[in-house]
């Protein structure tokens, strides 16, 4: 068995629910509670990540061990292993909802990881929790695979997130409405062993404002900047917690500038699924865009207001964080502080999506007037149903002397001579613009191709990847693993994952239509 240290500062150091026994309550005066995993039947690995494991100081083999897949499976503990559920609220679709709290997201242990960083294990779909509601706190496959392959993807693409260690099959099944429309059907069940630096959610401090607990609200915000800021801690106490926001805001501008570089749309953005640490979190009906769309959303419950379509992510992150400066305004003696914590966030999303799209078309900075060429490229990928990861590799090779429509047509879902016109003027202002950089072409291709990715996990992919899963077979997963740690560069032996979204997968649920069932 692999030997972990772990400190688990979270329950050592905040209060715990003082009622031992797992049922479903409201939890008071405490930030979590003792509940441990359900043990499964039959647990078999079907993937894991050479590169989480790495972050503790194991090795994919170790993670292989049956009795290592009986921890990740929850079956079993390592010695330090203290489990327990945290309780938190949130806004889901704009609506204040309450407790929520890990309904069954169970979390191990704080282990300190090979760099002597904190890294927390913990199990999703591990089995029902005081907070798991009408729900049985298992998950599906298809669910537990997506969260799976697109936490690892998302950080070989350079985007905040966290991470995933292993894909543990239960041997069990689950029963799910996946539309929600009373048509439930028995699912392969599935546990995902989540990792990060914390997993502590806008959420956490919302549910104790709204309660009036300050005492306890107070107590997590200086916990949480000791434990998961210590850059703050030299700064004085008077300005620390104030420091903390704006670090808090800044961050989540910097992700939502990095989820729309590569098209992803997180489809469910609730404050209870938004991180302090600004990572990616909760992956659930997420999706990645093909055809360019700004008001696209991948999750049917979204449907129709389009709360959380790509184009208003940045929008509903802020709007997150004034809920967020809501919950923290007892803590501080006027609104300056929360204020400027905001202000923070415009004037952080401003330069990194600046920094961003400048990069992404093939400019060494952002100049007056980039916006309006900038918008109109999106508006023409929109018209045209251009695929938006293939339109920017494609631009990397437009000839800026001599610039063609016809470069662009292999990212296109139809002909595009009906936009041939348009794309031609397009394409020579742009080529006027790039070229005043003087920058080779060689060099100038390389730096979009740093910026913009050949490989993402796709919806149709993901549910190629789900499907021969569900019958035995994880060969597709592990390629398809094995070519998003590489998402920039050029894998001509995986070209069939970088292509077009095929016909069959426009409409196909799963690839076009998901839900918050898992």
């Amino acid at each position: 068995m692999p030997s972990l240290t772990f400190d688990n500062r979270f329950r050592h150091e905040l209060p715990g629910d003082p009622e031992p026994r797992n049922f479903v309550r409201s939890v008071r005066g405490a930030c979590w509670s003792d509940v441990l995993p359900t043990p499964v039947d039959a647990p078999r690995l079907l993937a894991c990540s050479p590169e989480a494991a790495a972050l503790l100081g194991l090795a994919a083999d170790d993670l292989r061990a049956p009795d290592m897949v009986a921890v990740l499976a929850g079956n079993a503990l390592l010695p330090g292993m203290q489990p327990w559920a945290t309780c938190y609220g949130g806004h889901q679709f704009g609506h204040w909802a309450g407790q929520l709290g890990d309904g069954r997201a169970i979390s191990l242990g704080e282990a300190m990881g090979a760099g002597g960083q904190r890294l927390e294990l913990q199990l999703k779909g591990a089995g029902p929790t005081p907070y798991a509601r009408r729900a049985d706190g298992r998950a599906v496959l298809r669910s537990s695979l997506r969260e799976f392959l697109c936490s690892e993807a998302m950080h070989h693409l350079g985007v905040p997130t966290t991470r995933a260690l292993s894909l543990v099959a239960s041997g069990e099944t689950v029963l799910r409405d996946m539309f929600y429309d009373g048509r439930p059907a028995a699912e392969p069940g599935a546990i995902v062993c989540r990792v990060a630096p914390s997993f502590t959610r806008f959420g956490h401090f919302e549910l104790l404002a709204a309660r009036q607990d300050l005492a306890l609200l107070e107590r997590l915000v200086d916990f949480t900047i000791d434990r998961d800021f210590p850059a703050l801690r030299d700064v004085p106490p008077a300005r620390r917690r104030a420091a903390w926001f704006a670090e808090v805001c800044a961050r989540t501008a910097v992700l939502m500038a990095h989820w729309l570089r590569v098209g992803f749309v997180h489809g469910v953005m609730n404050t209870d699924n938004m991180s302090i640490l600004g990572l990616t979190i909760d992956y659930g009906p997420y999706g990645w865009i093909d055809d360019f769309d700004p008001q696209w959303t991948p999750n049917t419950t979204d449907l129709p207001g389009r709360r959380y379509c790509f184009a208003r992510q940045p929008d509903v992150a802020r709007w997150n964080l004034e809920r967020l400066a809501d919950a923290l305004r007892p803590l501080f003696p006027d609104d300056d502080a929360l204020t400027g914590g905001i202000a923070a966030y415009d004037a952080a999303w401003s330069s990194a999506a600046r920094a961003v799209f400048a990069a992404k078309f093939g400019w060494r900075d952002w100049r007056s007037g980039d916006e309006t060429l900038v918008g109109e490229a999106f508006d023409l990928l929109h018209a045209a149903e251009v695929d938006m990861t293939l339109f920017f590799r494609r631009l990397a090779d437009v000839d800026l002397a001599a610039p063609t429509p016809e470069t662009l047509a292999s990212a296109c879902y139809h002909p595009p001579q009906r936009h041939a016109a348009a794309f031609s003027d397009w394409l020579r202002r742009y080529a006027l613009r790039t070229a005043q950089e003087h920058r080779p072409p060689a060099a100038r291709r390389e730096a979009m191709n740093r910026a913009n990715p050949c490989y993402v996990p796709r919806n149709y992919l993901a549910q190629q990847a789900i499907e021969h899963a569900e019958a035995g077979d994880t060969t597709f997963l592990e390629a398809l693993l094995d070519t998003l740690r590489h998402p920039y560069d050029e894998q001509p032996a995986r070209a069939r994952f970088a292509a077009l979204r095929p016909e069959w997968a426009r409409s196909r649920p799963g690839c076009s239509m998901l839900s918050c069932s898992s």
